[in-house]
């Protein structure tokens, strides 16, 4: 999808920071479209597009480690300005003719930066003494003649660089982190005084492009989707129906890790209010068979993929020679899915749409989605006319209830926690602040507890509380609900839902942790 975009960009060349993915969402805040691309990636391949500005992240490693990701340095030559974060500072300097070494006072947290050149556009509209994040372990302790230092720590004397003439700054510390308190001015400040970026770039606008590249790559052919009724799917199905119309068929599939009630939902509004050529199938037997005995998480995304993927194979069988397959793939479903040998980052978990699937697959994949996040969605679904309930509701995991159960997925267990995640819901959706709540959901853990219910002791199971909120869903703070509803909740599942006799609640941000528990 991206390829074709006319946007004017900038590229975000990832060398592995946790923080690729937050420096994109802070561009993308500035309306300037951006793209994280591998460290792989070479200035010819950059060349075609509409590029403004270039961003090279953080990464772990050090630059003078054997293996250590590296930079093209026809990169300099594209004439578009360029900002090194962290790894991507060194990285730059290293390239240029600098000198990188460890450094024996090591910097990770809150610093003070004494800003030396004010009047740079970079620091414009900042005090001349600011507090920063930093996070690394090595430093750039030596410049080319063509660089000049412009901003100083106690123990990094270039904690900032600049080159005037290849249009280059470098940065040791992070600036798209609320722990530097700039207000967002640096990237700005880089985006608009240095790139030059005119800042038009709106997610409505997104909808016109995403339809015609549907229609470009589809021509004529039929279109199948998978729908589940969550956000994502949702906006892809109604993209689809905008570009082709009655080419488009839909298949739900149940695939017994659902909610309560899913699948009547999902049916109501797309096949009742929408109109459109809706397949229910139910594959309940089938995927509890491939789920039978597994308990590593991974090995449950990657076999739920393969399953969904053969239950398209015979649903595409009703029509002949369908080509193409449309699914709900988001940005970060992508970028935690990426492997060591694409790109820096390592995986973090397989998306089951992602790297859940096989390696014959026999559909060519429409998304529509692929470099969007999850809030750009929502407002994609907002401006095609989505009802707000499905806009805003929470995410739910592609192997659904299949990653909450912890351990072997049975239909005892999972009827037990689909009992107890609907008291989550109902009681949530009581709360006059809900739409905060990113997600919130119930883990059945594999854990047995002694209890007493009915003056009789009971040894049974634990209900854990996962409650979030985030922007995006690449970092998340754990909300704390207020006491009257916790205790509701806990009490109605420990009364409601045999089996269970102990409620807790998960208090870990991401990172470290992540949202969902598999």
């Amino acid at each position: 999808m991206n390829q074709s975009l006319d946007n004017e960009f900038c590229a975000i060349i990832d060398f592995g920071s946790q923080y690729s993915q937050l420096i994109a969402r802070r561009v993308r805040e500035n309306r300037v479209y951006c793209e994280i691309l591998p460290h792989s990636t070479v200035a010819a391949d950059l060349k075609s597009r509409p590029l403004k500005g270039v961003i090279l992240s953080g990464g772990p490693c050090g630059v003078y480690e054997e293996g250590a990701p590296t930079l093209d340095p026809a990169i300099f030559e594209l004439g578009v300005p360029v900002l090194g974060i962290c790894y991507g500072m060194q990285v730059a300097c290293q390239t240029l003719g600098g000198e990188v070494t460890p450094s024996e006072e090591r910097e990770y947290g809150d610093t003070a930066l004494i800003i030396d050149e004010a009047s740079d556009p970079l620091f414009g509209g900042l005090p001349e003494r600011l507090q920063v994040w930093m996070s690394h372990g090595d430093r750039v302790t030596s410049i080319g003649d063509q660089f000049r230092a412009i901003a100083h720590t106690e123990s990094s004397p270039l904690a900032a660089v600049r080159d005037k003439d290849l249009r280059f700054y470098g940065l040791q510390f992070h600036p798209e982190v609320t722990h530097t308190r700039d207000d967002g001015k640096i990237l700005h400040n880089f985006l608009y005084k240095i790139c030059r970026f005119s800042g038009d770039w709106k997610v409505r606008n997104y909808v016109d492009h995403a339809v015609e590249e549907i229609r470009a790559q589809v021509g004529d052919e039929r279109v199948i989707c998978a729908l589940s009724g969550g956000v994502d799917s949702s906006v892809v199905a109604m993209l689809l129906h905008k570009a082709i119309g009655d080419r488009l068929s839909c298949f739900f599939i149940d695939n017994g890790v659902l909610r309560e009630g899913e699948a009547e939902q999902v049916q109501e509004l797309f096949a009742g209010k929408f109109g459109l050529d809706f397949r229910f199938i139910d594959a309940t037997d089938r995927f509890l068979e491939v789920l039978a005995g597994v308990e590593d998480p991974e090995t449950k995304r990657h076999r739920i993929g393969h399953q969904f993927i053969e239950e398209f194979r015979e649903a595409a069988k009703q029509f002949e020679g369908v080509k193409f397959l449309a699914q709900g793939t988001l940005y970060p479903d992508v970028i935690e899915s990426i492997s060591p040998n694409q790109g820096a980052s390592v995986t973090i978990k397989s998306h089951h749409n992602v790297g859940g699937l096989p390696d014959d697959l026999e559909f060519e994949l429409v998304e529509p989605l692929r470099y969007m996040f999850k809030d750009e969605a929502r407002q994609i679904g907002k401006e095609i006319g989505l009802p707000d309930a499905v806009v805003h509701r929470q995410p739910f995991p592609g192997p659904g209830l299949a990653i909450r159960v912890i351990g072997e997925v049975t239909p005892e267990r999972l009827e037990v926690l689909r009992k107890a995640d609907a008291i989550v819901q109902t009681e949530m959706a009581k709360l006059s602040d809900y739409r905060r709540i990113w997600q919130g959901f119930a883990v059945l853990l594999p854990v047995r507890t002694v209890g007493v219910q009915g003056d009789q002791r009971t040894y049974d199971n634990v209900i854990a509380l996962r409650i979030v909120e985030s922007s995006d869903g690449m970092t998340a703070d754990w909300v704390y609900l207020p006491e009257e509803t916790l205790a509701r909740i806990s009490s109605r599942i420990c009364n409601e839902v045999q089996g269970i006799n102990r409620v807790v609640l998960d208090i870990s941000s991401k990172p470290p942790s992540t949202i969902e528990w598999e």
